[in-house]
């Protein structure tokens, strides 16, 4: 799960990290009375939506004006125009896409005096199995062009789970960054701040970018992005009422409803797989048939009926679905109970598209059985192989 930048500050101020004075608004009337709440003489003005390269972005909306979506007032006046100016418009970033994002919320905030830019981020690096600190002098920019062309500029460096965060760890990223003096005491605390949160929280992303140094030689994080592990939300709830549906696809809103493994893509071929591993296989053969995925979906190894039945309908209402390709094999997961779902769903949605259906595993003759007397017009498929060549051929035609 994924929150605004305002809410990740305030998370970040709670910690005790160095964060400027900001204002979160939903109207503009609010705008200029929220930015007179803060001191100028140089206010930002933030669209708030899930999505980086804000300050890049263009608004589709003639009316938002030519600037991106990180705007600069210097009045109370001005500042409450551009929140006009980008609340209810679509910014489109490029990790958007063309579709865009509806801005439903301003971040005003006290504008800084910026010496230097730098990158700090913390991950889970699944390799080690530790969490990361990456680090970069060169903050404000897209980290993995500098990653590709220069990559000696990027540290990675991990932390051993025994003994955790130790002082060490900051003084190393404070020599990468270049700071000297104060500035490393400042590192190594913040540092430490940002791992005792990333660990608290749950969270799988902490991106500070940019971390700069003000005219003043204090660190400052200006921008903050913060992801967290959707399977511990049940012990955060506080972080867990900061969730803002709108920026959500709606198709994976209601696969998470039902517990349902669910990416929406940009392909033709809807896909529902049982287990993350042949779901990649499903998807990676389709595209060696020269067709695209339309979703990734794994309904997991204890689906019911009634989840099948329910990513059917997911799968189902993206528009640029051309053909469904069910791929299942059944361990824990029953082919029966999945050729039950499959005809429940069908017979409430209808089935406008190709559907080609491979079973095998735990019941699988049951579950043929059970797809082949329901009258329905689905196509059996022998193997994945099999599978993948008939249903592309069934949607191209």
């Amino acid at each position: 799960m994924n929150i605004h930048e305002y809410q990740a500050k305030a998370l970040l101020r709670a910690a005790g990290a160095p964060v400027a004075e900001g204002r979160a608004v939903l109207r503009a009337e609010e705008a200029k009375a929220a930015a007179g709440q803060l001191d100028g003489p140089i206010w930002v003005v933030k669209a708030q939506i899930h999505a980086g390269g804000r300050g890049k972005g263009r608004f589709i909306e003639a009316d938002a004006g030519e600037k991106g979506g990180v705007r600069i007032a210097r009045s109370v006046e001005e500042a409450e125009m551009e929140a006009r100016r980008m609340l209810g418009r679509t910014l489109v970033t490029k990790q958007t896409g063309e579709a865009g994002k509806t801005v439903n919320r301003i971040y005003i905030e006290e504008g800084s005096e910026i010496a230097r830019e730098l990158y700090v981020a913390l991950l889970l690096d699944r390799a080690s199995a530790r969490i990361a600190f990456v680090v970069s002098q060169d903050g404000g920019m897209d980290i993995e062009e500098v990653a590709h062309a220069t990559p000696e500029r990027v540290l990675t460096l991990t932390v051993d789970p025994v003994t955790g965060y130790q002082p060490f760890h900051g003084r190393r990223i404070a020599y990468a960054l270049g700071l000297t003096g104060a500035q490393v005491k400042q590192c190594v605390a913040l540092m430490g701040t940002l791992y005792r949160l990333f660990v608290e929280r749950d969270m799988e992303m902490l991106e500070i970018n940019p971390l700069v140094v003000t005219a003043a030689g204090n660190l400052l994080c200006l921008d903050a992005k913060m992801g967290f592990d959707n399977n511990a939300l049940w012990r955060q709830p506080e972080i867990a009422a900061l969730r803002d549906e709108s920026e959500e696809d709606p198709k994976e809103l209601a696969a998470s409803k039902f517990d349902l493994n669910y990416i929406a893509l940009d392909g033709e071929i809807g896909c529902m797989v049982n287990g993350a591993g042949l779901a990649m296989a499903t998807m990676d053969i389709i595209k060696l048939y020269g067709a695209e995925p339309a979703n990734f979906l794994d309904v997991g190894g204890g689906a019911t009926k009634e989840k099948v039945t329910e990513a059917f309908k997911i799968i189902t209402s993206d528009p640029n679905v051309k053909g469904i390709l069910v791929n299942i094999f059944g361990g824990i997961m029953r082919c029966d109970i999945i050729a039950e779902g499959i005809i429940a769903a069908v017979r409430e949605v209808g089935l406008k598209v190709p559907l080609v259906v491979r079973l095998e595993g735990t019941n699988v003759d049951l579950g043929k059985r059970i797809i082949a007397d329901s009258g329905l017009n689905v196509i059996a498929a022998d193997d994945l192989d099999d599978a993948a060549a008939k249903i592309v051929k069934a949607v191209r035609g």
